[in-house]
């Protein structure tokens, strides 16, 4: 008999969801777990970055002090060790929310690494735990160039730099997504040189290209240098920090620095975990999964980052209880990851669902596009943040709000109305009909949504035609 109905290898965000849902459903879970439950999200990432950068959004108003009427805060100091202090306190709170969770909910948490052995067994430390199905959610870890190795004093990872207690003097970030441009909005606020290297033509290259161009121009008021269509041939250790060579298209070039941040993506965690042996398949290192999140060999389940499908946190729970659900014989829709939330926390913050307008066309939808500026929403006026804009992509012949793409102060606030918009399979006609309060920041959606139809309120008039039947509600 087994030991456990569901045996959970690695207690992250995919992890700890699996088996506290595998424990609603009345079977008996347990969590292997080599150090404290919550993954790289709770502990490394998510969560003290997003404190982090709570810290950075103070720091920013007070700077600006005297535009609210804040008189002596030219000689104000700021403590960024102070700031590390309360990320790490805000991270045991929301742990020990989660361990606090597990042992409400039966889960045993069980201290090691494990692997497996065999296909309904986990080995760790020398024991052996039998089990009727295994889920596999050991994430992943910092993707490691050639000539761009971390040594952890010069050339880091996000890891070390959510430790450390100064921002760095000059700092090179090599990468511009979610990870680099949310350290160089953290880094630029307490005052550090900042550039950024990336490879693609935009920043956030992964989003809708005027979104990246117009975060490109924020950042760039701010003194953060970006550097795009830009690659890193190699980083040279000095006695004073590193030289990080680059080619882009004025030639070759040289950045000095005390700090390179590496942050070019994420590997699957699978090293030493007897995939292999067990039979499992994987593709490019990322476990290949179906749409019930089982493996290729039955009874064996995978879920968040090594999987590969979309490295998210609330993904990777999202996957966690469809794991679960599939292990109790439940039947649910399989995960869209298209229209799955993304979000990004510089300032100004980056959201976006579904299709961005070039992979709508490229999908064989015809398409049109409704933007909406923050310059005429009341609310962003009133807030003094009004830079940025609300884009919607839809299909042609069905109305149908196919992706919405944001970019502004706080505007990932309108995710969850995005999320609602994609899951109902909701029209541009229905979002632009829906009354929003004012002043709100949804407004921009209504009003993006109404603008793809021609009819937006409060923004000057297209010199089109607007759609035949539009007004029809």
């Amino acid at each position: 008999m087994a030991q456990w109905d569901v045996a959970v290898i690695g207690g992250g965000p995919g992890g700890y969801v699996a088996a506290i849902r595998a424990a609603q459903l009345g079977m008996k879970a347990a969590v292997f777990e080599k150090d404290r439950v919550g993954g790289l999200c709770l502990n490394w990432g998510c969560i003290p970055s997003k404190a982090l950068l709570k810290n950075a959004d103070v720091v920013n108003a007070v700077r600006e002090g005297e535009r609210w009427g804040l008189r002596g805060a030219e000689g104000v100091s700021f403590d960024f060790g102070a700031a590390v202090d309360r990320s790490r306190q805000v991270v045991d709170q929301i742990v020990g929310g989660v361990e606090g969770l597990l042992r409400d909910n039966g889960v045993e948490v069980i201290p090691g690494t494990a692997r497996l052995a065999g296909t309904r067994a986990v080995a760790v430390d020398g024991a052996e735990h039998r089990a009727a199905n295994i889920i596999i959610a050991t994430g992943a870890h910092t993707r490691v160039l050639p000539g761009m190795e971390p040594d952890g004093e010069t050339v880091i990872t996000s890891r070390e730099a959510l430790e450390r207690r100064t921002p760095p003097g000059r700092a090179v970030i090599i990468g511009a997504g979610p990870v680099g441009v949310e350290f160089a909005h953290l880094w630029a606020s307490y005052g550090s040189e900042v550039t950024i290297v990336e490879m693609m033509e935009t920043l956030v290259p992964l989003e809708d290209p005027d979104i990246g161009r117009l975060l490109r121009r924020s950042f760039e008021a701010r003194g953060i240098r970006c550097m795009v269509s830009t690659k890193v041939s190699g980083i040279e250790r000095t006695s004073a920090g590193a030289v990080v060579r680059t080619e882009g298209p004025d030639g070759a070039g040289a950045l000095e620095a005390d700090t390179v941040l590496v942050a070019v993506g994420f590997v699957a965690h699978t090293e030493g975990l007897g995939l292999e042996a067990a039979g499992v398949r994987t593709t490019r290192g990322f476990i290949d999964i179906d749409g019930r999140m089982e493996t290729n060999v039955p009874g064996i389940y995978a879920v968040g980052d090594v999987t590969g499908k979309l490295m998210l946190a609330h993904v990777a729970s999202h996957q966690g209880v469809l794991a679960a659900e599939a292990i109790a014989g439940m039947s649910r829709p399989e995960p869209d990851y298209v229209q799955m939330p993304r979000a990004t926390f510089c300032q100004p913050q980056v959201g976006s669902i579904g299709y961005t307008e070039a992979a709508a066309k490229a999908a064989g939808f015809t398409v049109r596009t409704g933007r909406f500026p923050l310059t005429a929403l009341g609310k962003a006026v009133a807030a003094g943040h009004t830079e940025g804009f609300v884009k919607v992509v839809v299909e042609e012949a069905t109305g149908q709000v196919l992706g919405i793409h944001m970019v502004g102060h706080d505007i990932n606030d309108l995710l969850g109305e995005a999320t609602m918009v994609a899951l109902l399979e909701a029209t541009s006609a229905e979002v632009g009909f829906a009354v929003h309060a004012h002043p709100t920041l949804p407004e921009a959606l209504k009003e993006a949504a109404l603008a793809a139809d021609g009819e937006a309120i409060h923004i000057a008039r297209r010199r089109t035609t607007p759609r035949e039947g539009a007004a029809t509600r």
